[in-house]
């Protein structure tokens, strides 16, 4: 039984990290999916290339483009991660806890766009204009939110 606690552990290990890449691509495509194309609020680089003409729309839509890229490689990475964890004989796991990894990636996510690309680097706000300070701190608490409420319910079953 005691040779089989580190491979349960290294499972656990790749899904979890899995289930936090999924929850980064996850997010991501929904910034862009959502906030980039569907709202039309921002895109990666509007606050320095307002795309109020034809050329800074190419700029930003090209940058827009190796945003989505990234967030594919994410998702693939988490797949992957997920798919070798989920490989060897292990004890059931939570749904509970997948959707933690899920929402501690995906409010990760939001913290580190929102912090950096938002505030450090004033790339792009959520939503410019006269409210933009009030959009980009809601989206860090949404974000703050996701990682308490993921981390809560990963810590509550430990496999």
């Amino acid at each position: 039984m005691t040779t089989q606690t580190p491979s349960v552990s290294r499972d656990a290990r790749l899904w979890r990290a899995g289930g936090i890449w999924l929850g980064i691509g996850l997010g991501g495509f929904f910034d862009g999916i959502v906030l980039h194309q569907i709202l039309q609020w921002h895109h990666l680089l509007s606050e320095h290339y307002h795309p109020d003409t034809l050329q800074n729309l190419q700029i930003n839509t090209l940058a827009d483009g190796f945003f989505h890229a990234f967030t594919w490689i994410a998702t693939v990475m988490g797949l992957f991660r997920v798919w070798s964890g989920t490989r060897g004989q292990h004890p059931a796991w939570s749904t509970r806890v997948f959707l933690g990894t899920l929402l501690l990636g995906w409010g990760g996510f939001n913290l580190a766009e929102g912090l950096i690309n938002h505030q450090i680097l004033g790339i792009h706000h959520v939503r410019p204009g006269p409210d933009w300070l009030a959009y980009d701190i809601g989206f860090l608490v949404w974000g703050l939110l996701m990682v308490v409420w993921g981390w809560l319910w990963m810590r509550r079953e430990n496999v």
